[in-house]
């Protein structure tokens, strides 16, 4: 017997079957079904499930979706819209849409037209699609990170159909939120309202949450208010989003108003919320309403979360309280809340900026050993302290503990590290550092650069500096207004005016925007060459252009007036501080002192200056006890002199060298040599060395009052 070919064979198959009243043969029309498509006889294939539904026999979902499969895959989408009624029907006990596994299929293989010319031919076709469907095709696209595809099948359903809900505008709205591009989700938002749909609560609280965290906080403050006027009832997410961004840019006042809104509202806090005010809390050094909130939150029955744990460790180290701190820590181990590596970081952290790094690195091994999994955030954190207390060697180890641990540095790390080199002055190993980290192909950011060339500055290395600086801008490193400011004042110390001032009107006419510091800079700039005209018309530009000068500022100003015998324009500098802010401090106040001072016509107003200081509760150091010495020394005062050098020793102010001199040359003046002798053999004592200037005054006195030297010797 002589057969044909496998075409031959099915049909014979088929035809003898479907002649067969039964229907308990489904698997075998599956099979009829799966083989005709293999073989690419997609009409065979289509005409078999059409029997099949006609007889009313059920077909497994996995042989429609090869059917449905092949169809897309061989471009003849045409035939499912054609037979779309159909195939619904079919399926239509079953949890399965045609639809949906159709436009899926084209998506994923990136044939976004055919898609959209199924979904038309279908509207077309006069096929009621369903929006609920479409919403999920729309999120599905969304969520392949293809914005610009999910827009335009957005496009053709408002266009064409079927009509769009909000579910509809709130999943395009979220897109364009989460991509940051809240322009495009704000019109959308004026769409729907063109479409008569009203926005929700979703909605609100997706664009308010947007707007939030840019930062645009009037807006979404607006938005809020607006979703409330409008009956929209937010939910303790949306004025946690709220209170959030408010604390991150630390307005704690607002932060507690929106707090009570959300009350008045009669919307409970949950725990979230209540650790967002403790974070805000501790910010501000209120410790103790944190803790008080903590303590609400254990009251109503909720769980402390990771992130209220996290805050509030943080409150209590910022203020100092450790012991608190780690009490915190050993309740969450208690209570079963395993700390993450942020609270593990804020810990270490905390022991780090208490100088405690030896302690601080104990805990970390400990904490490894209890599970942690230590980022290179951690290990920054313990080499950020090491060299802040000037031990590279610590660092080092550190830096070579990552290693073991298969952590990878990264910019920060070696940012860290060079600052730490530069600060002790060592230079080449700082440079080192920095073509080590090229060599590995790690890209400096500008805090990295700003470190580096600020180090080869203040070493006054300004040559080096300058290259960095070159070396940066061309490689497309943009410098920020911390970079022009180290320049700025390396010139100013080099007295190179016309240079610092060149980079400053740069700044000025291009960006980037200068700050306080860069006006503060220029300022004493000038006036360390005598051009205190020039200064003080800075000073006027400064506040014209809205930026508030702060107590450096004013001090710079006082200063310089002081030196020039300026006393008058000095104390109305000094009035237009006390009534526009900031309020002086200990070298204003000693500036102005030491100016009247120095003349002897204006001891009173100095001494009067003093006592105000006083009664400010601003306490004197060293340097404003030495000032006042030296008054009343001029004044031939050496009882109050003297009584002011004890009362500087009793606060446990250990006088310098200067203090001493002025004391030494006061006795010296009025004649009591017996004293000044005594006064120098103690400050040989506490192993201070005499500078050029006390050794010639000794060796005047000595000279003109023959003698008496040797009564002390």
């Amino acid at each position: 017997m002589k057969f044909g070919n496998d075409y031959d064979t099915l049909e014979a198959f088929r035809d003898g079957f479907c002649d067969l009243d039964s229907t308990n043969h489904s698997v075998v029309y599956g099979f009829l079904i799966e083989s005709y498509c293999r073989k690419g006889m997609f009409d065979k294939s289509v005409d078999i499930f059409m029997h099949v539904c006609a007889k009313g026999i059920f077909v497994s979902p996995n042989v429609v979706y090869l059917l449905l499969g092949s169809l897309v895959d061989s471009h003849c989408a045409d035939v499912i819209v054609d037979k779309y009624g159909e195939l619904c029907s079919a399926m239509r006990e079953q949890p399965f849409s045609v639809y949906e596994f159709v436009m899926n299929r084209f998506m994923n293989k990136g044939e976004v037209e055919m898609g959209l010319r199924f979904h038309k031919a279908l509207i077309q076709g006069g096929f009621g699609l369903d929006i609920i469907t479409c919403n999920k095709i729309l999120k599905g696209i969304w969520m392949q990170n293809d914005i610009g595809v999910a827009d335009d099948y957005f496009n053709m359903v408002v266009r064409i159909g079927p009509k769009p809900n909000v579910v509809t505008f709130s999943t395009l709205i979220d897109a364009y939120c989460k991509e940051g591009n809240l322009d495009k989700a704000f019109v959308l938002f004026d769409v729907m309202a063109g479409n008569g749909v009203a926005p929700d609560l979703i909605v609100y609280s997706i664009l308010i949450d947007g707007l939030f965290k840019a930062g645009r906080l009037e807006d979404g403050q607006r938005l809020l208010l607006v979703a409330l006027d409008k009956g929209i009832k937010l939910d303790v997410v949306g004025f946690s989003s709220a209170m959030d961004a408010y604390v991150k840019i630390g307005d704690l006042g607002r932060v507690i108003q929106i707090y009570k809104r959300m009350l008045n509202e009669g919307i409970s806090p949950n725990v979230v919320s209540c650790s967002i005010l403790i974070k805000g809390f501790c910010q501000n050094g209120r410790i103790l309403e944190a803790f008080g909130l903590f303590v609400q939150i254990l009251k109503l029955g909720f769980e402390p979360s990771i992130l209220t744990y996290s805050a509030l460790i943080a409150g209590f180290f910022k203020s100092g309280n450790l012991r608190d701190g780690f009490y915190l820590y050993e309740d969450m181990i208690k209570k079963r809340c395993e700390p993450d590596t942020i609270v593990y970081s804020v810990l270490i952290n905390g022991l780090c900026k208490q100088g405690l790094v030896g302690d601080a690195l104990r805990f970390f091994f400990q904490a490894v050993n209890r599970g942690l999994s230590p980022n290179v955030f951690t290990l920054n954190t313990l080499l950020d302290s090491f060299c802040r207390l000037k031990c590279i060697v610590g660092a080092m180890k550190v830096y070579y503990l990552m290693g073991m641990l298969n952590i990878k540095a990264d910019t920060v790390t070696y940012t860290i590290l060079i600052k730490g080199a530069a600060q002790l002055g060592r230079v080449d190993e700082a440079l080192m550092l920095f073509f080590q980290m090229l060599k590995k192909d790690f890209k400096p950011d500008v805090i990295t650069y700003c470190t580096l060339i600020d180090g080869l500055c203040k070493l006054k290395k300004s040559s080096a500096g300058l290259c960095i600086f070159d070396f940066m801008c061309k490689n497309d490193v943009a410098p920020d207004i911390a970079i022009y400011n180290v320049l700025i004042n390396m010139h100013s110390r080099e007295g190179h005016l016309e240079a610092a001032l060149g980079l400053f009107v740069h700044v000025v006419e291009r960006g980037p925007k200068p700050d306080v510091f860069t006006f503060n800079t220029m300022i004493c700039c000038y006036c360390n060459f005598k051009r205190l005209d020039d200064a003080v018309q800075l000073f006027a530009k400064m506040t014209s252009e809205q930026l508030r000068p702060n107590a450096i500022t004013f001090t710079i100003l006082i200063d310089a007036f002081c030196r020039e015998g300026r006393m008058d324009d000095a104390m109305l500098m000094f009035s237009k501080m006390l009534e526009e802010g900031p309020e002086p401090n200990l070298v204003t106040y000693s500036c102005l002192i030491h100016g009247y001072f120095k003349s002897q016509s204006m001891m009173e107003s100095g001494l009067k200056l003093y006592n105000e200081m006083l009664e400010n509760n601003i306490a004197p150091n060293i340097v404003s006890y030495s000032i006042l010495i030296d008054g009343l020394c001029k004044r031939g005062l050496m009882k109050e002199a003297s009584c002011a050098f004890r009362c500087a020793l009793d606060k446990h102010l250990l006088p310098d060298v200067i203090a001493y001199t002025i004391l030494i040359r006061g006795y010296c003046k009025v004649g009591r040599l017996t004293e000044a002798m005594m006064l120098y053999d103690n400050m040989l004592l506490n192993r201070l060395t005499p500078d050029h200037f006390l050794e010639r005054t000794l060796e005047e006195y000595q000279l003109k009052k023959a003698g008496a030297i040797h009564l002390c010797a």
